[in-house]
């Protein structure tokens, strides 16, 4: 009993001794075991951070070590950024730092640096966005032989659509499904972005590819044709089918642009090749898919004309539901895909910006 109680007073007089030392924001306090527990910990403040495309955002990750366990310092820690992959079968480097040795990885080199606020901070702070950065990043913090590692999420603000190609519906294998989504200044939807759209009422009857490989859609309003009339509004999943043989339509992300998306003013309708040099003679290019999106959803873009996008559909975007301009919803009206050369419409453009 005695052997007991002496060792309960030597670990309360240890903690308190060494408790100015663990110190985090709103005076929370760290203590590390040297001697049953870990003898590095790392942290982030935030689990998920949000920002656009274009933005800049810090991941924020700390980290804090028993300095009675590595002594005056002899390991040099290491820092390592990772991003996981929507299937979490693998992981691509980010960053590494290592004492003086600094490397950013892939897409990364020049958008990505390590904060720095503090001597523990392993915070990283990637510059100029872009729609395949959202995701799941991974610090990993290495000091001889300990190591820990904290999770943060990248959301960014956007919007989900569905899509498929002049082919019709139900026509594009997986990797054909990206590359769609692409052409249209998008990226392939993670179930993540699927969930939140269908949160906030995205209502669609075909099943698309997801970046995770899986084949979902989603449904506010249950009906027979989608699941069943007696059915519970949810995100439907087909599960996960053969990226090269199966096929479907697929949902696709984007987020703010740098530029102007515009209806042309000009003094005809126009059919679709006449439609994409009017654009050229204006300084702009014919618009895209995710830009018309973009613009509708982000921008409150609001227009009841027609006009062509350069992937030959015809769309028009309405903000303010009225008469004769979607009247029940607000929503990018879907046209079709009309004869390129016979059918006359006005042309969306869209003008970067340097």
């Amino acid at each position: 009993m005695k052997s007991l109680l002496l060792l309960v007073l030597i670990s309360i007089c240890w903690a308190d001794h060494h408790s100015d030392n663990y110190t985090l924001d709103h005076d929370r306090v760290i203590h590390i075991q040297a001697e049953n527990g870990p003898r590095l910990l790392v942290e982030a403040e935030q689990a998920r951070v949000f920002s656009y495309r274009g933005g800049n955002v810090t991941l924020p990750c700390k980290f804090y070590r028993d300095p009675t366990a590595f002594g005056s310092g002899t390991h040099k820690i290491r820092i390592k950024w990772t991003k996981l992959t929507s299937d979490y079968l693998k992981e691509v480097d980010v960053f590494v730092s290592m004492g003086y040795h600094k490397k950013a990885y892939g897409g990364y080199q020049g958008r990505v640096f390590l904060k720095g606020g503090s001597d523990n901070d392993a915070s990283l702070v990637i510059a100029d966005l872009t729609l395949e950065d959202y995701g799941k990043y991974k610090c990993e913090v290495i000091e001889g032989l300990e190591d820990d590692t904290a999770v943060v999420a990248l959301d960014l603000q956007g919007v989900v659509f569905p899509y498929f190609p002049r082919l019709g519906r139900y026509n594009l294998n997986f990797h054909e499904a990206q590359q769609a989504c692409l052409d249209q200044d998008a990226v392939i939807a993670s179930f993540d972005q699927l969930y939140n759209a269908w949160r906030g009422g995205l209502d669609w009857c075909n099943a698309g590819w997801l970046s995770d490989g899986s084949v979902q859609y989603p449904i506010t309003k249950p009906r027979e044709p989608c699941g069943g009339q007696n059915t519970v509004p949810g995100v439907r999943n087909y599960g996960f089918w053969d990226k090269d043989k199966s096929r479907y339509d697929v949902f696709c992300f984007t987020s703010n642009f740098n530029g102007r998306f515009y209806y042309l003013i000009h003094p005809t309708k126009l059919t679709y090749d006449e439609a994409v040099q009017a654009c050229l003679n204006d300084g702009a290019q014919i618009a895209k898919v995710g830009q018309i999106f973009a613009a509708w959803k982000l921008l409150g873009y609001d227009r009841c004309d027609a006009g062509w996008l350069a992937d030959g559909s015809v769309r028009y975007p309405i903000s303010r539901p009225r008469r004769r301009c979607s009247p029940t919803e607000a929503a990018v009206r879907f046209v079709g895909f009309p004869d390129k050369k016979h059918k006359l419409y006005g042309v969306y453009c869209f003008r970067a910006y340097n």
